[in-house]
């Protein structure tokens, strides 16, 4: 399946569905109270394995009423997640790239959940910033509660899978010591543009993974290149944290970020990026 939250025209109403090549099938009819806006309802209840909407979803979705994909507004899949957790320098290459030591054990750190925004969003470039970054990622989004895992047992946890750009005020990051207002600016989590769900990818360690800025292709790389993979972030987080259903796992960025560029790019208002993954789509973002 692939997951999205979209709006119908002027209506507020947050809907959910399953994307079809160019339709969505609208299966908000199915929530517990279909009249409700799909994001009040909350995380947990649309976004569990074992819950009774995803069970009715894989049951009934491709019978539920289409709507043209054009006539649609997507929303981040995820619009408001119990918690963004990151993961820094998880390749290699942008661990040289950046001038430090691949991590002995999974670098973690944060994003507020307020800062996601959704495919084709405008970011502002934070007030007195000079050099806010672009970082392709894959994003894990978990689907089953997850506390002191194994890891063998840690994927029947996770639901599925969605484009980040894990936007970074470089100056903010490397002045404080510690990446919190660095990561965590205005609109600094773009997500989607659809969760595909774990049946969709048959590996998410063989991913093509890519950003284009102003149509460059500036980064470019393969999941088979992270040095912690998805089920050894979801035991590693799950040892000290539980994860619960619509938590969203930042898996890190492959070389080829601005900083490290020589000369340095730097984001501008009016410049626009393109995150692609194999089988997830493209996340289009606007600096503004």
């Amino acid at each position: 399946m692939k997951i999205v939250q979209f709006r119908l025209g002027d209506s507020p109403t947050v809907r959910i569905g399953l994307l079809e090549g160019d339709s969505i099938r609208d299966a908000t009819e199915l929530l517990p109270e279909p009249d409700a806006s799909a994001v009040d309802l909350g995380l947990s209840d649309r976004l569990a394995i074992d819950g009774p909407f995803l069970s009715r979803l894989r049951d009934e979705g491709d019978r539920c009423p289409e709507t043209a994909l054009e006539e649609a507004a997507l929303l981040a899949p995820v619009p408001l997640p119990g918690k963004v957790i990151c993961i820094g320098l998880n390749y290699a290459d942008h661990a040289e790239e950046s001038g430090m030591e691949p991590p002995e054990s999974p670098l973690v750190f944060s994003k507020f959940s307020s800062n996601v925004v959704g495919p084709g969003a405008t970011v502002p470039v934070p007030s007195g910033e000079p050099g806010t970054d672009y970082e392709a990622e894959l994003a894990v989004v978990i689907g089953r509660r997850a506390w002191r895992i194994d890891r063998s047992d840690a994927m029947e946890h996770v639901l599925g899978y969605t484009c980040a750009n894990d936007l970074s005020a470089r100056s903010f990051q490397f002045a404080d010591g510690q990446w919190q207002r660095g990561k965590s600016c205005e609109g600094f989590c773009p997500l989607g543009p659809y969760i595909a769900t774990r049946d969709e990818v048959e590996d998410p360690h063989d991913l093509g993974i890519r950003l284009r800025l102003n149509g460059t292709t500036v980064q470019e790389s393969w999941t088979s290149q992270l040095i912690f993979d998805v089920p050894t972030l979801v035991e590693h987080l799950a040892g000290f944290v539980s994860l619960e259903p619509g938590d969203v796992i930042l898996t890190g960025t492959p070389p080829g970020v601005g900083f490290a560029r020589k000369p340095p790019i730097r984001l501008a208002p009016g410049d626009h990026m393109t995150v692609e993954i194999d089988k997830l789509g493209s996340l289009r973002t606007m600096m503004g």
